[in-house]
């Protein structure tokens, strides 16, 4: 028996095909973000460590109990003709009560995410504004951006359409309040 190749039936379903069948070297990682993708190399330790700091005050002072997955796997819905967007946050927080990542798959609905974490690197343009209006889309409740080059953290809140409605944002040393389901301050005095 012969098996026939699917033949895409439009270019956006060509593109997602491409994209999904990528074999992305280790350590890299591969986005689909509104009609292009994205590969980026592995982050530095720098990267890193803010991305520990957020998670560990998170896990330790957030008033809902949360569960917290780094580079986990998002389908967003797009914009205009583009596939649906494949988007892998540098950490996602869920209400632990959710169980949101038992028996996901490699990329996962974002219903139930309260918050995605992303920390500039090499290309923060994508962070600033890519991924912001990709977030804000999905009705993602909030976004936290750490922005290296400007020493600075963001809090995105209020989604509408493809932007966040309302923004706080604080210098490295400042803390940062996160509203409910956290409802704590984040500090980052040692983000310094």
């Amino acid at each position: 028996m012969t098996a026939v190749a699917h033949e895409p039936t439009t270019p956006a379903e060509g593109l997602l095909e491409i994209f999904l069948s990528l074999d992305t070297p280790e350590g890299f990682r591969a986005e689909l973000i509104e009609g292009e993708i994205v590969v980026t190399p592995p982050p530095d330790g720098d990267h890193e460590d803010y991305i520990n700091r957020i998670m560990k005050q998170v896990i330790r002072q957030s008033r809902t109990d949360m569960d917290f997955s780094g580079n986990k796997g998002l389908k967003l819905r797009s914009g205009g003709e583009c596939p649906r967007n494949h988007v892998i946050p540098d950490g996602t927080f869920a209400p632990a009560a959710l169980r949101l990542y038992r028996g996901a798959d490699s990329w996962m609905s974002c219903d139930g995410v309260a918050m995605v974490l992303e920390v500039t690197s090499t290309k923060p343009r994508a962070d600033r504004e890519t991924k912001r209006r990709c977030y804000a889309r999905a009705g993602i409740p909030l976004y936290l951006l750490v922005d290296r080059e400007e020493a600075s953290v963001t809090l995105f809140s209020e989604p509408r359409g493809d932007e966040y409605r309302e923004l706080c944002m604080r210098p490295f040393g400042k803390p940062l309040t996160l509203p409910e389901p956290f409802a704590f301050d984040l500090e980052t005095a040692d983000f310094l």
